[in-house]
């Protein structure tokens, strides 16, 4: 059933709530329902008639947040209502239509942020195309980045980067379903990076797992309906345009809210379809229709925003123009220190899944942040609550 309650406009006015004030255990807002914690909330209300220009935009202490509800204009408090119940709620695990050897459901919980590792076996990826188009290196490549630590392999057979040539399906899955058919072969968790329901149809019978599509089923007509004749989680990600012109200028209001009402609104509609928000997984689509430097910032910087929406996150950053430009390296593949912050931000932000192409150092530099997190967890476990006269 859907529900329209995030976007759902008061007297033309719209809410949005973003977690803020970040620590690990004790008091506060639990963050997609793991240990993270939210000190605060930050409040913003945007006017639709002049959706460039914020009403409200205030950073409210959490145990504030009733009273701050009184004061919002009539109608908007359902929304608040919903999008801090889904800020809150625990993410239920991936689950995947399969069975391990003892023939028990697979399932990825979020105890931790996951790695999606890339596997282009394409000639034209903006990174890596041309390294793994032949079938045995790719396997092999998959499966070093399996050891490394990857929980997730993405394979995609068609590069959608800015300027990209749109593949004709055949040999999109020509590509990539042997590849698919072996690592699944092999135990290993895979999707498919594709915007055909062709493609899709094909790596399901080979199976795949989870679909991944940079349109959010919505360039190919019939994507909607295979993926809601399978079982398997599906990620949804925001772009504006196609790749041969999502750069020619792309323009928004307010990146960050613009984005989140994008995505609330594929949420909906494949909601509508039969597809379940449990089994959806959400992408801010860094550097597909953004200005490279202002909106990818603002995208990673208030990736937590998009908590509210009540879905699993992937952030993928990896090797990005935008790192690019604001660390002055040009060559994709040198951008390793730049792409580690990012994927270290979004883990600090509550992002359950990072997609990457260095998988070793991004598994070395998250267990890191793991490890201190889960230290901040347990020194906090025995502190004590301060009171008036201690």
């Amino acid at each position: 059933m859907t529900d329209d309650t995030n976007i759902q406009d008061a007297g033309g006015l719209r809410i949005y709530l973003q977690p803020a004030g970040f620590l690990y255990g004790g008091k506060g807002l639990p963050v997609a329902g793991a240990a993270l914690r939210a000190l605060a909330v930050r409040a913003v209300v945007r006017d639709m008639s002049a959706p460039g220009s914020r009403l409200t935009d205030t950073l409210v202490p959490y145990d504030d947040l009733r009273a701050f509800r009184e004061t919002l204009p009539s109608g908007l408090g359902p929304v608040f209502d919903a999008q801090l119940a889904r800020m809150t709620a625990a993410r239920p695990p991936l689950v995947f239509d399969t069975a391990n050897d003892r023939g028990d459901a697979v399932s990825m919980p979020f105890t931790r942020a996951r790695i999606m590792g890339v596997l282009n076996v394409t000639p034209d990826s903006f990174s890596d195309g041309g390294k793994f188009v032949d079938v045995d290196r790719a396997v092999a490549h998959a499966r070093a980045m399996a050891a490394a630590g990857a929980d997730i392999i993405d394979v995609g057979g068609e590069s959608t980067r800015p300027g990209a040539t749109p593949v004709w399906e055949g040999e999109e899955a020509a590509r990539v379903i042997p590849v698919i058919a072996r690592l699944v072969a092999d135990g290993l968790t895979v999707s498919v990076d594709t915007r055909h329901a062709e493609v899709m149809r094909q790596a399901l019978t080979a199976g795949v797992h989870i679909l991944n599509d940079v349109s959010a089923l919505t360039h190919d007509p019939d994507s909607l309906a295979v993926a809601a004749g399978s079982d398997a989680p599906v990620v949804l990600m925001h772009a504006k345009g196609t790749p041969a012109d999502m750069q020619d200028a792309p323009a928004y209001d307010d990146v960050l809210l613009d984005v989140f009402d994008a995505l609330d609104t594929h949420v909906r509609r494949v909601e509508a379809a039969g597809i379940e928000r449990s089994r959806l997984i959400l992408d801010p689509g860094l550097g597909f229709g953004k200005r490279v430097v202002r909106d990818n910032v603002a995208l990673l910087a208030g990736a937590a925003l998009f908590h509210s929406l009540g879905c699993p996150l992937l952030v993928g950053a990896s090797r990005k123009r935008f790192i690019g430009a604001l660390t002055g390296v040009d060559e994709a593949g040198d951008r390793l220190a730049g792409s580690l912050a990012a994927a270290q931000a979004a883990a600090l932000a509550g992002v359950q899944i990072v997609r990457v192409h260095d998988v070793a150092e991004t598994r070395q530099a998250l267990s890191l942040a793991q490890a201190l997190a889960d230290g901040a967890q347990m020194d906090m476990a025995g502190m004590d609550a301060w009171r008036p006269g201690r």
